[in-house]
């Protein structure tokens, strides 16, 4: 049977209502975060948290020191969680992340958090490209509203196009009740 990780993608305070980059549909993601912590954690399965972090204090949110940067209360790591601070998109650049993963074993990822079009996105792809089998709860993650070349695209489409993506790479992309479904052997 394979062992699985559940990777949650900066689910930190900046994101959420009050926070200074505050993302459409993250108090629904953290929810559902919520809902998967308590199932993957009843199970015994391992949860790797991913921290962004900016040293630089001009940077508009998760800045080091600030409140914004800490995981929020919906995802709180809990004892033997590790958590990764990165300071990069992809969660693997110059972290610890794929050493965690070896040493326990791991050989399936599960992954949910913010924002979808770039750490999200960003980390998938290098867990595809390193081999392993993918599922993003699609419903578990947040993105913002983008602008290019005077158009804007709303949050939902940019959300829609990145796990759109992130499925033709060979990702699953389901909602957590499938996923909490097959969890639970329904």
């Amino acid at each position: 049977m394979p062992k699985r990780a559940l990777i949650i993608v900066d689910c930190q305070n900046d994101y959420f209502p009050g926070g200074a980059c505050p993302l459409a549909g993250q108090v629904e993601a953290g929810k559902n975060i919520a809902r998967l912590l308590e199932v993957v954690r009843d199970n015994d399965e391992n949860v790797i948290h991913l921290q962004h972090m900016y040293k630089d204090k001009s940077e508009p949110y998760l800045v080091e020191g600030s409140p914004g940067v800490e995981i929020n209360e919906c995802a709180k790591p809990v004892d033997g969680e590790p958590v990764v601070v990165k300071n990069y998109m992809n969660g693997y650049k110059d972290t610890n992340l794929q050493q965690i993963l070896v040493e326990a074993g791991i050989d399936e990822i599960v992954m949910c958090g913010s924002m979808s079009q770039n750490c999200v996105n960003a980390t998938a792809r290098q867990t595809l490209d390193l081999g392993y089998p993918l599922t993003i709860i699609y419903d578990a993650c947040a993105t913002e509203d983008l602008e290019f070349n005077g158009v804007k695209v709303p949050a939902d489409h940019v959300h829609t196009a990145m796990m759109a993506s992130l499925r033709f790479a060979h990702s699953n992309v389901i909602s957590t009740d499938e996923f909490l479904d097959t969890v639970n052997g329904a």
